[in-house]
């Protein structure tokens, strides 16, 4: 089992407000779901279809939380602090988890 680091050993996230909070978390959790369903890592039709209904509360949670921040002014996404936080949060293993695996 890999190891993962301790709450103590990850670099803070970036303040963030609470839609952007929301962005980012429903993103990742949208790509977890997403790895579910890639059909180079999975071996179970059952799995992928959950994980595939999954995806469509994601997106209405997703869709909601740009709204809000788009409604209050919010115009532009702040990238690097973003990027910061899906660092911080897992997020290149998570997104690797889309594509096909690594032929080693």
């Amino acid at each position: 089992m890999a190891s993962h680091p301790c709450p103590s050993d990850l670099p803070p996230l970036p303040a963030l407000t609470r839609a952007e909070c929301d962005v980012v978390d429903t993103y990742l959790e949208a790509l977890d779901l997403m790895g579910r369903i890639n059909p180079a890592r999975g071996s179970d039709t059952y799995r992928s279809l959950r994980a595939a209904q999954g995806l469509v509360s994601k997106a209405v949670r997703l869709r909601d939380a740009l709204t809000l921040m788009h409604e209050r002014g919010e115009s532009e996404l702040h990238a690097a602090t973003l990027e910061r936080a899906l660092r911080v949060l897992d997020g290149e293993r998570r997104a690797g988890l889309v594509g096909p695996p690594r032929r080693g």
